[in-house]
């Protein structure tokens, strides 16, 4: 468990190390969610992604002709949703 000073702003600085852990950057986004007993959950904010934008990320990379396999299905997918 790690502490942290909480400034007269109301303001925590993560520190180098819990930055790592959570895999920020200095600039980006994180959640916190307040859950019951007084305690809360930090992570990384990740942008979502519509389903539209999902599906056109798959223009051109499905051909008509022999049917996908799960494996090809699971393949597209993944370089969908990576943005590639």
């Amino acid at each position: 468990m790690t502490r942290r000073e909480v400034s007269a702003n109301g303001q925590v600085t993560l520190g180098r190390d819990l930055m790592m852990h959570l895999g920020i950057r200095p600039g980006e986004r994180v959640e916190v969610e307040a859950l019951p007993g007084g305690v809360s959950r930090i992570r990384a904010a990740r942008p979502g992604r519509t389903t539209e934008e999902f599906l056109h990320s798959l223009d051109g990379k499905v051909t008509s002709g022999e049917p996908l396999s799960i494996d090809d299905i699971n393949r597209i997918t993944a370089a969908g949703w990576a943005g590639s």
